[in-house]
């Protein structure tokens, strides 16, 4: 697959990889005409843009560290033609928000990386109003998540790592999770599990590239040596083989979309 030269390759086919996800996801957060909307940790802001395009009479705004994605992000807006939509550079754990400003924060697979968790959730509550909801698309544990655990071993040919630790899989124990969010000062948390797969690709070759493009598999594979990484490729190819469908290659996951809330005003 080639990319465009304005088109960071961490995009790769992302939104792809992630579209039966990404409808489970739309229909939680409910996003309506009149909403102010923040999405945390937008990356290229597809779920912005569909915010936006939601919240017709409303504003949204995405939020993210990488400025390449987030300039990748302005000009498909642009494109689009959307007007209710802008995007920051920003760390939503720090980030100084108008307090009581947004009806809800949305984040697909953006908010598992905080270093402090709790302080970040903190930050992000204190930006939506009294009542506002808060959605998010997390992975369930490495266990469960095919697409990496598999890959994992077959590159490595060992067990993947036990544990979920900080990373993609920090918010995966819903007890944790509900423990953060409350400390936070959000209520009404509920967990409803996503079973999807991840897509990788139109075949074999696209989504060989596209497995490469990720950091983790490409630092396991720049660690085996010359020979051990052909032998690694080899048998990654052998894999994803085995994972075409006819429709393109597929890989089990599971993930959680958790909702909660913002208490109402007090004596309300």
């Amino acid at each position: 697959m080639t990319e465009p030269e304005d088109k960071p390759a961490e995009v790769f086919d992302y939104d792809a990889e992630l579209r039966l996800h990404n409808a489970h996801f739309r229909a939680a957060a409910r996003v309506r005409v009149h909403d102010r909307v923040l999405d945390i940790g937008c990356g290229a802001g597809q779920t912005t843009r569909e915010a936006a395009r939601a919240a017709t009479e409303g504003t949204v705004v995405g939020v993210d560290v990488s400025e390449r994605m987030l300039a990748h992000a302005r000009r498909l807006s642009a494109d689009e033609g959307l007007a209710n939509v802008s995007f920051q550079l920003a760390d939503a754990q720090t980030h100084p928000f108008p307090p009581g400003y947004f009806d809800v924060g949305i984040s697909r697979f953006g908010s598992m990386f905080f270093a402090d968790p709790v302080a970040a959730f903190t930050n992000i509550g204190r930006a939506l109003r009294p009542s506002g909801r808060l959605v998010l698309l997390v992975w369930q544990g490495r266990e469960r998540n095919e697409w990496t655990s598999v890959i994992r071993e077959t590159l490595t040919t060992e067990a993947a790592i036990a544990g979920d630790g900080p990373g993609a899989f920090a918010l995966a124990d819903p007890a944790v999770t509900e423990g953060i969010l409350a400390a936070a000062g959000f209520t009404d948390i509920a967990f409803t599990e996503v079973d999807e797969p991840v897509y990788y690709g139109r075949d074999s070759a696209a989504a060989f590239d596209n497995v490469l493009r990720l950091v983790e598999f490409r630092d396991i594979i720049a660690g085996l040596g010359p020979a051990g990484a052909e032998a690694a490729r080899e048998r990654l190819r052998a894999l994803l083989d085995a994972h075409h469908t006819g429709d393109g290659v597929y890989f089990d996951s599971r993930a959680w979309i958790v909702t909660a809330r913002r208490p109402p005003r007090s004596g309300v």
